[in-house]
Formats: structure tokens, sequence, C-alpha cells
């Protein structure tokens, strides 16, 4: 096939690349750093990324896309037409089709404007297909089948949610909640016990070396430094912070993720419930690697729940397998162009 074909999982904080027969080929932050002075774009992705919170005043580093949607239009065309260029090279005879992963509560207009922005990248076409959805294909369930499965979807800027069943869609939904919400619970958690202001990299940093969905036992807890600037004094500072800091810090964001779920499965028709039941819920996504969330899921739903493997990369596969048995998976493609 002379025509290339390209999956996209456009996150809010990492943008991932997908290549039938070569996997994910890109790994990369969403954030483009533009010139002031004359709007240029001067970096993207990792390059971009190092900028962030440390640029002159003539160069502001920024994420172009909020809550899983297209927030600043010209810079998410830059930012694809760069991942687009890295993949396949910028000298090229034939324009790639390419599939974008987009929330499953996105607008008529917002998908539109992913779609607008994937042809004005260098597309020759554009596909869109739900988050979740693309999940469960990466994740290797069975969606065509007459059985009822539930994927959560746990990304940067959104969580994703949807009960599928015979390759459709029974029921979904999406919060706009996600890891970037649970960094900034953290960051403002630490402001308030300790007195201490940090930026949302320690509070990144904070929520992968030692976070946990659930209260760990005293003997069972990880502790770890972390440098930032006194609130009072405004001189450095460092403190030791430890797991049970960022559960208490998170747990308000994770119950909204939960009553949602809930009320997903509220709306799901009882055989098919019966189902999720019998196979369990299975998460995806950067933030089912936090410790212990697939066990606060199972306790506070009543259903086993399993995180995939490689969960920050399902999205990123299903796209790329739908976009490669297209007929397989039309009635889970939402527009093309």
């Amino acid at each position: 096939m002379m025509v290339k074909r390209i999956g996209i999982d456009l996150g809010t904080t990492y943008t991932l690349v997908y290549l039938p027969k070569r996997g994910v080929v890109i790994n990369e932050p969403s954030v483009v750093a533009v010139s002031i002075d004359d709007n240029k774009v001067l970096a993207v992705g990792n390059e971009a990324k190092d900028m962030l919170g440390r640029t002159p005043d003539t160069i502001i580093a920024l994420k172009p896309l909020k809550e899983g949607v297209i927030a600043d239009y010209r810079t998410t065309e830059a930012m694809i037409r760069y991942f687009i260029n890295k993949t396949l090279g910028k000298v090229r005879i034939f324009r790639p089709e390419v599939m974008v992963a987009v929330p499953a509560g996105i607008s008529s207009t917002e998908r539109r404007a992913v779609i607008e922005a994937t042809i004005a990248a260098g597309a020759k076409a554009a596909y869109i297909i739900k988050e979740p959805v693309a999940a469960a294909i990466g994740a290797n369930i069975p969606i065509s089948s007459a059985t009822g499965h539930m994927v959560v979807d746990i990304g940067g800027g959104t969580s994703e949610m949807a009960v599928i069943s015979l390759g459709g869609v029974v029921s979904s939904t999406s919060v706009r909640v996600g890891g970037n919400k649970l960094d900034l619970a953290i960051l403002e958690y630490v402001r308030k016990k300790y007195g201490l202001v940090i930026g949302e990299r320690t509070a990144e940093e904070m929520k992968i070396k030692v976070g946990s969905a659930m209260f760990l036992e005293d003997d069972s807890r990880i502790f770890m430094e972390i440098n930032g600037r006194d609130g009072v004094s405004g001189l450095p500072k460092t403190i030791e912070v430890n797991s049970n800091d960022v559960t208490s810090a998170i747990s308000g964001e994770l119950e909204i993720i939960l009553n949602t779920a809930k009320k997903i499965l509220q709306q799901t028709p009882p055989e098919l419930v019966a189902d999720i039941i019998d196979k369990g819920i299975v998460l995806t996504g950067g933030t089912a690697l936090l410790r212990n969330i697939d066990q606060l899921f199972s306790q506070a739903i009543g259903v086993s729940t399993y995180v995939a493997d490689d969960p920050l990369l399902c999205v990123a596969k299903g796209t790329g397998i739908a976009l490669d048995n297209l007929d397989s998976y039309k009635r889970s493609i939402l527009a093309t162009k």
C-alpha cells in the first residue's frame, strides 16, 4: 500500500503516534513553544516541554489542548503537522490517512475542529474515533461480540467511559477530570498543608513516585523529598511527603471519576451489566498506572476491575488497528473527511 496510515492519540498531556506493523513510534508531550514577537512556532513535544516554566518573556510554552479538546487551533495544527512529519519525513509523495482519537463527550463543533486541523496539517483523509472505543480495541477487547464490555480510559485531561457491544457504544460519557486535575489537587494540598509552593511538574512527580489511590498502612507508605518555595518567606525549602499525602489530595477528584462510572452502569441494560460483572471493568490511560486504582474501583463499584497491558498505549494502538481494519470497525468510527 502506497498510502501511509497513522493513528494519533491526541491527548491533553501526551500525543502518541501509531504506525501499523511498527507500533507506537512517537510519545511526546502535547506542548508547543511559540515566539510572542512574530507568533512563530519554535519547538514542539519534548523540546517544548523542557521550556515550560523556564521561558523568557519573548517565548510562551503552551498546551494547545485543554480537557481533551482543541483550545488553540493554530498551535494544534502545527503540533499535528510536526508529528506527521517526524513520523513520515517532510518529503513524501502521498499524503497519509490519519485517524485521531477524541473524547467520548466531544461536541460536533469540536469534532469538526479536529478534522480540519488534521487535514490542514497534511492528511489526505481524517477519521475520528471515540477514545474509549479505541482504548478497548488497543486493550484487545473483542468489541464486535454480542457481549457487554466496559472500558474506563483515564487520561490527562478527561476520563472516558463506555459500555460497548456489537462494535457500537451502548452508553458513554466523558468527565473533564484526569491526571492534570490530580496534579493540581496535589499542588494545592501541599500549599495548604505544608505552606510550600510547588509547580505542576513536581506535583506530577509526586503522583508517579509515591501516589496511591487508596491509603497505605504506615509500614508500607512511600516517602520522597520535594523542593519548592516557602509560601511565607519566599525562600527555597525542602520537605518530605508520603503516599498518603497524595491519596488525601486526590480523593475528591477520584470520587468524581467513580461516580461517573456508576452512572454509566445505571444507564446500561441489565443483560450487559451481567456481562460486565462476569468480565470486569478494564482501565486504560496513563492514570490507570496509579497504585491501587483498580482496587479502588473494585471496592467502590463492586465489580472486578483490571488494568490493561500497557494502559498508556491502548488508545494509540486502537487507532492504528481500527485504521488498518476500517471495514471491521466502521460502526465505531464517528466521522470522516
